[in-house]
């Protein structure tokens, strides 16, 4: 019988499907905008067509990821959000690319060029002063569109990954310790995804020098890569643990955030500054990859340590519990040696049971064993006395607690007395009459 599937969660399907709505519904907004006359009916019908398909899409994904929200399962969710940031990203690669065409036509002038042509409009007389006020409500107008752009991709963008991760609705986490270094964890995530939106907002936001070309394509679909690839390889850890989470035990995020974010974002603006002189670099954000450079380094050595002092006490124990065993056996070849009462055959072939049970003692254990092998040239048969003589120590108390062996059975081979093969012997029994010469005729 196949059993029901778990109820949705109405709540978080309508939170994480209103954050995927608004945002989409936002770009479609800044995409019809920037395009003007007859271009801008044909972007608005292909951006229509494309978030109805996307909607098709989000009704059953966002349903299946409400199902799972209780679970100790993420696939689902991983899978809403690559749907979501491959979108998110083409729409914003064209928002940028606007700008940037804006921004070398002269149509939509930079920050630098705004802010002298304003100062010229005023020494100029009435009719600059009025192009000047027409300029600086155009730079306004632009500077705050592109700042809202950043904001509105560093609200959403991290939300949805909290309300995928759905910290909250994990019951099975009984500690309230343990899920809340679950929820430390997902705040490392949040924090690194901010730190590659604001990589990739240098690229559309007011510049006084542009990078070159390769710098900005390089730059952008790295941030791209990134946003689509760690946070599904942070809900994969969730998935992998299972119900028995273990949050120390998470280590493949860190890792790879450690290399993808923490170093490669920092080598990116200090190039930027370096090379390119680029003053739109944030100093905070340079400030938290070198910290957390340090904090994930003193944590990793940290945990490896942990583990070499846990597999050192492992195997200490373990050579403890097999000490005894190795004395038993060494005081089953000090008996193979010592055994001569028997002769050389008899003691060699003593199993390795009795050297095993056998208990230490002071005296010498004897083992009499009489077999007989009939003989058929005597009468009757003929008895051997073989005789095995172990020497062994005895402790002088033993504890209460030891159980007593039981008795084992001594197999002791005796040499063999070869049989003397039957003879068979003819006798005739019969007569014959004895026939005189005189009857002979």
């Amino acid at each position: 019988m196949v059993p029901p599937p778990p109820p949705v969660n109405k709540p978080h399907v309508c939170l994480s499907t209103a954050l995927i709505v608004c945002s989409m519904a936002l770009l479609d907004a800044y995409l019809v905008e920037q395009n003007q006359g007859p271009r801008k009916v044909g972007v608005c019908i292909v951006v229509l067509v494309g978030d109805l398909c996307f909607l098709i899409v989000l009704r059953y994904v966002a349903v299946w990821v409400g199902a799972e929200v209780r679970t100790a399962k993420r696939g689902y969710a991983m899978v809403l959000w690559f749907v979501y940031v491959f979108v998110l990203e083409i729409k914003v690669y064209f928002v940028y690319q606007n700008y940037k065409a804006r921004s070398g036509s002269g149509s939509g002038p930079s920050l630098s060029s705004g802010v002298g042509h304003h100062s010229g409009g005023g020494g100029g007389g009435g009719g600059g002063s009025s192009g000047g006020g027409s300029w600086a409500s155009i730079i306004l107008t632009d500077a705050l569109g592109r700042k809202a752009l950043t904001l509105l991709l560093s609200v959403c963008v991290p939300a949805l990954y909290v309300a995928l991760a759905a910290v909250d609705h994990m019951e099975y986490v009984r500690p309230a310790r343990k899920r809340e270094e679950v929820r430390g964890r997902l705040f490392w995530v949040a924090v690194d995804l901010l730190d590659v939106l604001d990589v990739q907002a240098n690229l559309w936001e007011p510049q006084r020098r542009g990078l070159p070309v390769w710098v900005e394509g390089v730059t952008f679909f790295y941030c791209y890569i990134l946003l689509l690839v760690l946070p599904c390889v942070s809900l994969s850890e969730i998935s992998m643990q299972g119900v028995n989470i273990t949050p120390h035990k998470m280590l493949l995020y860190p890792i790879l955030s450690l290399a993808t974010v923490n170093v490669v974002t920092l080598l990116i603006r200090g190039g930027n500054v370096l090379l390119f002189r680029d003053a739109r670099v944030s100093g905070v954000l340079v400030g938290k990859n070198v910290v957390a450079i340090a904090l994930k380094t003193c944590s990793f050595v940290q945990y490896r340590r942990h583990v070499l002092l846990q597999g050192s006490t492992t195997t200490r124990a373990s050579n403890t519990s097999t000490a005894p065993a190795g004395g038993a056996g060494t005081a089953a070849a000090a008996a193979g040696g010592g055994g001569g009462g028997g002769g050389s055959s008899s003691s060699s072939n003593m199993p390795p049971v009795l050297a095993t049970e056998l208990p230490k003692n002071n005296y010498n254990i004897v083992v009499t064993h009489t077999s007989g092998v009939p003989n058929t040239s005597s009468v009757s048969g003929r008895g051997e006395p073989v005789t095995l003589s172990v020497p062994m120590q005895m402790p002088m108390q033993m504890p209460m607690q030891m159980p007593v062996p039981m008795p084992v059975p001594v197999v002791v081979p005796v040499a063999e007395v070869r049989a003397i093969p039957p003879q068979v012997v003819i006798q005739e029994l019969s007569t014959v009459p004895e026939v005189s010469e005189g009857e002979d005729t």
